[in-house]
C-alpha cells in the first residue's frame, strides 16, 4: 500500500513574516494528519527559515529546483548538496513552469535528476502536456517522452524511490480540470510505463496530481487508484487550505 504524500510548492511568493505564518500554521495542523507525507517547498531563500520552524515535526521540506551541476562557475544556480546541507530531504525537478518559462528540455530535467539523486535527494519528477498537445490526442506521447528521457538517464533502478507528478498544464491555474478519471488515466499509464521496464518499482512509486488541486477536490482525486496524492500550488499557500488537502490524503 503506497503512503499518500502532499507536496506544497510555494512557487515565488512569500516575504519572511508571510512564510513564518504559514509554516506556523502548517506546523499547528500537521499533527492532524496521520496518513499521509507533507512536504513544502518554500523559495531559496526562505528554506532556512521554514528549516527552523519545522526541524521537530513531521513535515519535510524541499526545493522548486535544482542544478544539474555540483559545483563550480554556474552563476545563480543552488547545487543538491547545498540543499542536503540545509536538511531538505525533496528537489522538484521539471516543473512545467522551469519548462515553459525557462526552456528546460528534457536532457536537462534528467540530469537534474540524476543531481539530485547524487546527493541524496528526493526527486519530485514533474510531467504533463500543454492544452494544444491533450486536443491533439498526444497525452501518453509527451508524457511518456518525458518520462523515458529520465528512465534513459538514471535506468529503472534509478528512478526506485523517487516520486511522479502529473502535471495537467492545461488545468493549473485555470480553475480547469479533467476529472479524477482523466487524472487517473494518465497516471495509469505513467505506471505502467514504468511496469514495462520494472514490475516492482512501479507498484511502489508514488504519482501525485499536480493540477488544480483543492480542498473541495482532493478526496476525490485522491481516491483514485494511481492518484498518490497531490503537487499542490497556490492551495499551499493557504495553511488550512493546504491542511485540509492533507487530511483527504488520509
Amino acid at each position: 500500500m503506497r503512503r499518500k504524500l502532499v507536496a506544497g510548492n510555494w512557487k515565488l511568493n512569500g516575504t519572511l513574516a508571510g512564510v513564518e505564518r504559514l509554516a506556523e500554521g502548517i506546523r499547528a495542523g500537521a499533527q492532524t494528519v496521520s496518513a499521509a507525507d507533507i512536504v513544502v517547498c518554500p523559495t531559496f531563500v526562505h528554506i532556512p527559515k521554514v528549516a527552523g520552524l519545522l526541524a521537530d515535526t513531521s513535515v519535510a521540506w524541499g526545493a522548486q529546483d535544482v542544478s544539474d551541476q555540483d559545483e563550480g562557475a554556474y552563476t545563480g544556480e543552488v547545487a543538491a548538496p547545498m540543499l542536503v546541507e540545509l536538511g531538505c530531504r525533496y528537489a522538484i525537478v521539471g516543473h512545467s513552469e522551469r519548462r515553459i518559462l525557462y526552456g528546460e528540455d528534457d536532457a536537462l530535467v534528467a540530469r537534474k535528476f540524476l543531481a539530485a539523486r547524487r546527493a541524496g535527494l528526493i526527486p519530485i519528477l514533474c510531467v504533463g502536456e500543454l492544452l494544444d498537445e491533450r486536443e491533439s490526442g498526444i497525452t501518453e506521447q509527451v508524457v511518456g517522452r518525458q518520462l523515458d528521457a529520465v528512465l534513459e538517464a538514471a535506468g529503472e533502478t534509478g528512478l526506485a524511490g523517487s516520486v511522479i507528478a502529473y502535471e495537467p498544464v492545461w488545468a493549473i491555474g485555470t480553475g480547469r480540470t479533467g476529472g479524477p478519471e482523466q487524472a487517473q488515466e494518465v497516471h495509469a499509464f505513467i505506471r505502467a510505463r514504468i511496469a514495462a521496464r520494472d514490475g516492482t518499482i512501479a507498484e511502489r512509486i508514488r504519482i501525485l496530481h499536480g493540477g488544480s488541486v483543492k480542498g473541495s477536490n482532493a478526496a476525490e482525486l485522491f481516491a483514485m487508484e494511481d492518484v498518490d496524492g497531490g503537487l499542490i500550488g497556490g492551495a499551499s499557500l493557504k495553511a488550512e487550505e493546504f491542511l485540509t488537502i492533507c487530511r483527504a490524503a488520509s
